[in-house]
């Protein structure tokens, strides 16, 4: 089945048709003046014969106090108040918490009571685990996205308060209309000496930075994977009920996360 991408926005948040993988690449362009500090991430569909097309761009907000990517879907206009703004990923001051929102409004800059349906979606929150030992070994990154409805709908969840939140209610444990997902932890490999995952030939070169995320309930369903196949190029594929925009969050944040082991 081919995928249809004609309405960018639309499809940024639909969830990938079950049955079916979405096959993506990201390229981290660091050229520029700021661009080493603050690289701007691309995001393309791959399609057959090599062709490829544009879906997402991310990049680094400046001046900002915790990390904050803004996504967009126009490569060139990574404004916050641009008309292709569609999203953005925030961290905590530690960098080992992220949340993805959509481009709704924040229900804290607001004083009337809004349209519900005006305020932003959190469309997955990420956890970093601190990687105690500090050895080089793969990370722990736990998931939480909205849950999906009898018709396959993702569940909207737009927090009024910090009790609302993805974060909130994982940690909470009410895990109702949530889902809940782990990267698969790699296993040791004695000829490389080296931890690894088999991406089946989608990713080339080892890093600590490739995952796969999957369900305890069903490990070998991949519901989202990413590895590094050139210095600055990425494979990042995804699954549903997984969209473009949690993948590239997510895939954004582990570029960031502070407790990266390089």
């Amino acid at each position: 089945p081919r995928i249809d991408v004609d309405d960018l926005e639309e499809f940024a948040v639909r969830p990938a048709p079950q049955g079916v993988t979405v096959k993506c690449r990201i390229t981290r362009d660091k050229k520029g003046m700021d661009r080493g500090m603050y690289p701007t991430y691309y995001l393309h569909l791959e399609r057959e014969h090599g062709k490829k097309v544009f879906l997402l761009a991310g990049r680094k907000r400046k001046k900002s106090k915790t990390s904050n990517y803004l996504i967009s879907i126009d490569p060139t206009d990574l404004s916050r108040g641009g008309e292709s703004f569609i999203g953005k990923l925030r961290s905590n001051l530690m960098g080992t918490k992220f949340t993805v929102y959509d481009n709704g409004v924040n229900p804290m800059k607001t004083t009337s009571s809004l349209e519900a349906s005006t305020l932003r979606q959190e469309l997955a929150a990420i956890c970093y685990e601190t990687n105690v030992l500090g050895f080089k070994g793969p990370r722990k990154m736990s998931v939480i996205i909205p849950g999906m409805n009898m018709d396959h709908e993702r569940v909207s969840i737009r927090p009024r308060n910090e009790h609302e939140t993805l974060l909130a209610r994982w940690q909470n444990k009410n895990t109702e209309s949530v889902i809940e997902l782990h990267n698969k932890t790699p296993v040791w490999n004695d000829d490389t000496q080296s931890y690894v995952l088999n991406f089946h030939g989608r990713v080339t070169q080892a890093s600590v930075k490739n995952f796969q995320i999957i369900h305890d309930n069903d490990p070998n369903y991949i519901v989202m994977q990413f590895g590094r196949v050139a210095e600055d190029m990425f494979t990042m594929d995804y699954n549903y009920p997984m969209c473009a925009l949690q993948a590239f969050s997510i895939a954004l944040s582990s570029f960031d996360s502070k407790l990266a082991c390089e």
